[in-house]
């Protein structure tokens, strides 16, 4: 598999060689872009659907932890790459995939996106087992596992649903569900129906978009009322659905 990772180092000779390297030693990733700071980590976070990050500990203006602080529904995994060791135990506190330290060993940067393949593949695996044995869409209905049994949903009364963390909220128009699953799961399982994903957050059902605001990814109003953001990378599939 390919994995989409990004790199946010704000040392410029440091990052041209850790990018060197995961183009040449790395086949698998697909490097789609790299940040100096927080703040150009975070946009590049937020625009791409993402397996991997590599992420430099300290940085100007903060560090790598506020970096994960504010990406709290993240999918991806983290590798932190640091001169230093002691910031082990708050990698692991923050589920780091893995720990390398500067200067960089070619060996371990090849085990550290092996390991990260290794559980995104058996995350893609279970994914497709479960959806494939709970969660069905027929005649416009959606059925979620609980467990007591399961609830029935009409597709068309689903608004949109959000990211929480391992959860996804599900918005109808009175009421909201929270089930164990995540959004890619439920992107999926209404795949054939008019569900736009146009966040790393936001899934929406497209017939209950009655605006979109402009802007660098722009905003989507639905017939509630609600109002979600668009992220640029979403912005153009969203918009194919009105042409």
């Amino acid at each position: 598999m390919t994995l989409n990772a990004i790199l946010v180092e704000d040392e410029a000779n440091s990052r041209e060689i850790l990018s060197n390297y995961i183009n040449k030693y790395c086949p698998d990733v697909n490097l789609v872009g790299m940040a100096a700071s927080i703040k150009e980590g975070l946009e590049l976070i937020e625009n791409n659907d993402l397996d991997l990050v590599f992420l430099d500990v300290e940085m100007p203006f903060g560090n790598a932890f506020d970096l994960l602080d504010q990406v709290p529904d993240r999918n991806f995994e983290t590798v932190f790459v640091t001169a230093y060791d002691h910031y082990a135990k708050d990698a692991l506190n923050h589920h780091a995939a893995y720990y390398l330290t500067k200067p960089i060993n070619i060996d371990e940067l090849v085990k550290a996106v092996e390991f990260v393949k290794e559980v995104k593949t058996k995350e893609n695996r279970l994914q497709e087992k479960v959806l494939n044995t709970n969660t069905k869409s027929i005649q416009g209905k959606l059925t979620l596992p609980q467990q007591d049994g399961f609830q029935v949903l009409n597709v068309e009364e689903i608004l949109y649903c959000k990211a929480d963390d391992n959860y996804t909220e599900i918005y109808l128009e009175n009421k909201k569900i929270l089930v164990s699953k995540t959004l890619k799961y439920f992107e999926d399982a209404l795949v054939e129906f008019y569900f736009a994903r146009i966040h790393k957050s936001y899934l929406v059902n497209v017939n209950e978009v009655v605006k979109y605001r402009k802007g660098k990814g722009g905003s989507v109003v639905l017939s509630n009322g609600k109002e979600l953001l668009v992220s640029a990378s979403k912005k153009k599939d969203l918009l194919s659905y009105f042409d």
